[in-house]
């Protein structure tokens, strides 16, 4: 189990700031992660990699000469918001452009893309690179789908050196996406691991078993299977890869074996020379292997097997000197960078004066936000039991983060006399900024769209629901790309929508509809649990997640009980309040 920290709450921040000041040579501390504290040539392609905290050495450990210009740092198992990332690259960058690079998780994608048009929005040439090496989760015919495991480590160091050749954007993101074509990883697990604070890990492998297949969030195996001996294990691992062999692929090959966090180095080694033999035989021509903890998911006990399948220039970059706090090829005479003392922020925004009626209607979406954490606080642990079935666990938490920051902003918004558009908008903001994740992508992006639905008016009226709905509908669904039958939060937000805007327009009261819609997005989160996920880290256990609800289903229709509780009492004490 994890036993060091203060507040689980605050383990990745402090932990991040404690690697930081353990390797100042390497990094500078930035807000939202890290950046190389060494000189990078004008005009040079600036590598952004990162995703949640609790696999070190990625990302924060890739983070120098000959690698990464920048790491963008999460919660533990949860992206980095959109405003880290951002900020990041806006530090790293000098001039080159940018390649963003990470796992292809929901949330990653979310923010990690937000990022992205917002800076190409700034005339920073901005492009994307996804690493899908897992070959567990999905078919090759479906590559796209599969998540990015320890095939990080190839997808950055080729990118990261050709970036440091001088090459240009087009040419990194060229490399990369080679890099990753000719990628493939499956990882084993013996045992799950634990999150700080918590007092079981997040899935439990039977004795004399392993699960085969796992992520590295904490995700169980796709299948679990006898423990086999190191060398059953290593013939196991070689020979899937092996039938995975890349088109256009010859016999040089770097092979990675890769620890997830309490096995250890000699279990490690022992397995890496049975690995070797295999490839040998095989007729393979092995350059330049890595056998160690490069891409780890906490306490872990498990570990993958990674093939990287080299050409002429892949095998040139792969083998470029690297020298960063937790990976290093050869010695590279560092230039000085100058220390960044500052961190960078967000421009303030410039809010014209609100109305009365806007900031009169502060309090009455302040309140309700107070109802939604009122729920989540409830039902966190219950909707981390439900995530954890198929996921990592997090939703809860998650969705905690999330609404404490969201009350924290909206309140002091109210404060300062905000209208009731500024109070969602900062609401919403702070949510996906401290969430983290596919949820708080989405619940941000939601309560952002019903602000700016709302706008700073002379008058609103009950009718402003109806916009207010539909523009929290539609955020989700032009974000999340989710459909109906996905398994998804949007399961139970469209028959609330449906229901909440029939029964209004049928002569019903706003409260009348707020029950009607929560009770139609209650019922159809309970029915989720007749389907199969499509989208989202429980798609590749599908199996496991038949037969319980979907937790973003659950968790918004708990939310809009609360809120139509909330309501009812709301315009009891005031009957005027319509917002």
């Amino acid at each position: 189990m994890t036993r060091i920290f203060d507040d689980p709450a605050k383990f990745a921040d402090e932990a991040l700031n404690g690697f930081v000041a353990a390797n100042r040579r390497y990094v500078a501390r930035v807000d939202g992660g890290v950046v190389r504290a060494t000189e990078m040539n004008p005009g040079q392609v600036a590598l952004i990699v990162g995703g949640g905290s609790g696999h070190y050495p990625a990302f924060a450990g890739l983070v120098g000469q000959g690698l990464a210009a920048g790491s963008a740092c999460g919660n533990v198992f949860a992206s980095p918001a959109a405003a880290q990332v951002y900020r990041v690259a806006k530090a790293a960058q000098v001039g080159g452009g940018v390649l963003l690079s990470y796992g292809n998780y929901a949330g990653d994608v979310l923010h990690f893309g937000q990022a992205q048009e917002r800076l190409n929005a700034e005339g920073i040439a901005t492009r994307t690179v996804v690493v899908t090496d897992d070959v567990a989760s999905a078919q090759i015919g479906e590559i796209d789908k599969r998540r990015g495991i320890a095939g990080d480590l190839t997808v950055f160091k080729i990118a990261g050196a050709a970036a440091d050749a001088g090459l240009t954007l087009t040419e990194v993101e060229r490399l990369a996406m080679k890099a990753n074509f000719r990628t493939r990883s499956l990882g084993v697990g013996f045992d799950g691991c634990m999150l700080p604070g918590a007092t079981e890990p997040l899935f439990r492998v039977p004795d004399g078993q392993m699960s085969l297949g796992l992520g590295i969030h904490g995700e169980p195996g796709i299948s679990d299977h006898d423990l086999p001996t190191a060398s059953a294990l290593a013939e196991l691992l070689v020979t899937r890869l092996l039938a995975e062999k890349p088109d256009g692929a010859g016999t040089r090959v770097v092979p990675i074996v890769n620890g997830l966090g309490a096995v250890k180095y000699d279990e490690l080694f022992l397995l890496y020379g049975k690995i070797e033999k295999l490839l040998v035989a095989a007729g393979l021509d092995l350059i330049e292997p890595e056998c160690g903890e490069l891409v780890t998911s906490l306490n872990m006990s498990g570990l993958s097997l990674t093939l990287l399948w080299l050409d002429d220039e892949l095998e040139m970059y792969w083998a470029a000197p690297a020298d960063t706090a937790a990976f290093r090829k050869s010695n590279l005479a560092q230039r000085a960078r100058r220390v960044i003392d500052s961190v960078l922020a967000d421009a303030p925004s410039v809010w014209e004066p609100a109305t009365p009626a806007s900031a009169k209607f502060s309090a009455g979406a302040t309140a309700l936000l107070r109802a939604v954490q009122a729920v989540v606080v409830e039902h966190e642990s219950e909707l981390g039991r439900l995530d954890a079935i198929a996921g990592d666990g997090d939703h809860g938490i998650g969705m905690r983060r999330g609404v404490d920051a969201a009350v924290a902003a909206a309140v002091s918004a109210a404060e300062a006399a905000a209208g009731v558009d500024q109070v969602l908008i900062i609401a919403g903001e702070a949510w996906a900024e401290k969430a983290g994740g596919a949820s708080g992508a989405l619940w941000g992006s939601a309560l952002c769209a019903s602000g700016r639905a709302l706008g700073n008016r002379e008058r609103y009226s009950p009718d402003d629901a109806v916009g207010v709905v539909s523009a929290f509908s539609r955020a989700i669904t032009d974000l999340g790309k989710a459909e109906a039958g996905d398994k998804t939060m949007v399961d139970a937000l469209l028959p609330f929508v449906g229901t909440f805007i029939a029964t209004y327009r049928s002569a019903a009261s706003l409260q009348g509809a707020l029950f009607a819609a929560a009770a139609a997005a209650t019922t159809a989160a309970s029915q989720t649990a007749e389907l199969s996920p499509r989208r989202g880290r429980a798609r590749p256990l599908a199996e496991r997640s038949l037969g319980h609800p979907d937790p973003g289903a659950v968790s918004f229709g708990l939310i809009a009980a609360g809120i139509a509780r909330a309501y009812a009492d709301l315009s009891t004490e005031r009957e005027d309040v319509t917002a």
